[in-house]
């Protein structure tokens, strides 16, 4: 483990009660740096865009620094690549109406089951719309990864476009990103990659990638309710926006339609900022590790501190799978081998006996330990293991604010949900 969690447990003011937070591949908890912007800017510099006052100037220049403190962060080559939004769904279903435009009827696209539905009925309405046909990637249901087979079949095809998940918000799984967008852009087919369930977990680098498209939301790395999408600058350039007449016809403005949540953005910059003094604190071992990188300043900053972040995480993922293996009567679905602990965040759904999902979930609630239970909008994953019509699944998820003593708590009332129940 390479950071010091008692420091990193004092910059989140919503640990200091008597709970557990293993609810967080649906939310993470706030850093105190992102609470801090959002006050300060309601204070000080709270006004609406472009004015001449002081307070409007103040304001553009918190989101101006915004867009570069997240360009940083994804490693975009351009601050005007940066979108903001409500979330990630609004983000999507709102430029996929854009990309969709020039899409021709009996054209085709590609979604996988392993996605959250975010990523996929967006993607469907407007396939939909424009007359396209919907190709489905599956995944193995033995340990959640998606069938490569089959997507190098359905990319054969030359899809205009496909829709992928970094990492599984229900199973955990990273899927290899980098290697399907080489796959995908071999076929002349255009990538979309929602990274949400991944952002807090690791470093992303959307120019390594070479992804076309790739959209977070902040409120699950620690920040504000508020979506964040990268856009190749050509790419976006050339889409059609969707605004009113008055807006502007620049990136990334033209794309931010109407009047954006600037407490939001401002909370977003707090989250970069934390990440930074994460990176300053703890991601020096990791500095040789990115000699030769080319990533300079905030990026190489950024990039040490969720490398940091990954290392401590690796811990937290074998100490949670050895928890939850160990409870009598669970079944655990996605990736259990210990040795492919690198390909799967710290995030696993299971089953517990004949038990309710809800109902378990409400027993550990009742013990101080929140976790979710149901589908948490990857329905495609909870129908495809045949649990939609039963309550779905029980979710827990690591974030590195979490500790080995909370994992030791979750596996003993567990356990004794599992023996009272037999």
């Amino acid at each position: 483990m390479t950071i010091d969690i008692s420091s990193i447990r004092k910059q989140f003011p919503a640990l200091d009660r008597p709970a557990i937070f293993f609810d967080n591949p649906g939310g993470t908890q706030i850093a105190k740096p992102s609470l801090d912007r959002i006050t300060r800017y309601l204070i000080e510099s709270n006004a609406n865009h472009e004015g001449a006052f002081a307070t409007s100037i103040a304001s553009d220049a918190v989101l101006d620094e915004a867009h570069r403190a997240m360009a940083d962060f994804y490693n975009a080559s351009s601050p005007e690549e940066i979108v903001f939004g409500n979330n990630m769904t609004t983000l999507t279903l709102h430029i996929s109406r854009s990309i969709s435009r020039d899409w021709k009827e009996g054209e085709e696209i590609a979604v996988t089951r392993l996605d959250h539905d975010a990523n996929v009925t967006p993607w469907v309405l407007a396939a939909q719309d424009r007359g396209v046909k919907i190709n489905w990637v599956d995944f193995d249901v033995e340990d959640g990864t998606l069938n490569l087979e089959q997507m190098q079949k359905v990319l054969d095809r030359k899809p205009r476009l496909l829709a992928l998940g970094y990492a599984s918000n229900s199973l955990g799984t990273i899927n290899p990103v980098q290697k399907i967008i080489q796959m995908a852009h071999d076929a002349g087919t255009q990538v979309y990659v929602d990274a949400v369930q991944y952002a807090p977990h690791g470093p992303i680098d959307v120019q390594r990638l070479d992804c076309d498209f790739l959209v977070s939301s902040a409120y699950k790395f620690f920040g504000p309710h508020a979506g964040i999408l990268f856009g190749k600058h050509e790419l976006l350039e050339k889409l059609f926006a969707y605004k009113v007449r008055p807006a502007t016809n620049s990136l990334p403005g033209k794309l931010e339609t109407g009047t954006q949540n600037h407490e939001g953005i401002a909370g977003v910059l707090g989250a970069i900022e934390y990440f930074e003094w994460v990176g300053r604190e703890f991601g020096s071992e990791h500095a040789e590790s990115f000699s030769g990188s080319g990533y300079s300043g905030r990026t190489l900053t950024l990039k040490k501190a969720m490398t940091a972040i990954r290392a401590y995480e690796h811990e937290m993922n074998r100490a949670l799978l050895s928890t939850l293996e160990a409870v009598p009567g669970i079944t655990i679905f996605g990736l259990t081998d210990k040795r492919r602990l690198d390909e799967r965040v710290a995030t696993f759904s299971f089953r517990l006996k004949n038990i309710h999902p809800r109902k378990v979930a409400e027993l550990l609630a009742e013990n101080g330990i929140y976790v979710w239970d149901g589908n948490y909008y990857a329905i495609n994953v909870s129908e495809r293991l045949g649990f939609e019509g039963s309550g779905g699944m029980v979710r827990v998820g690591a974030a590195h604010y979490n500790t080995l003593d909370e994992i030791a708590r979750l596996g003993e009332v567990l356990t004794k949900i599992a023996e009272e129940a037999a």
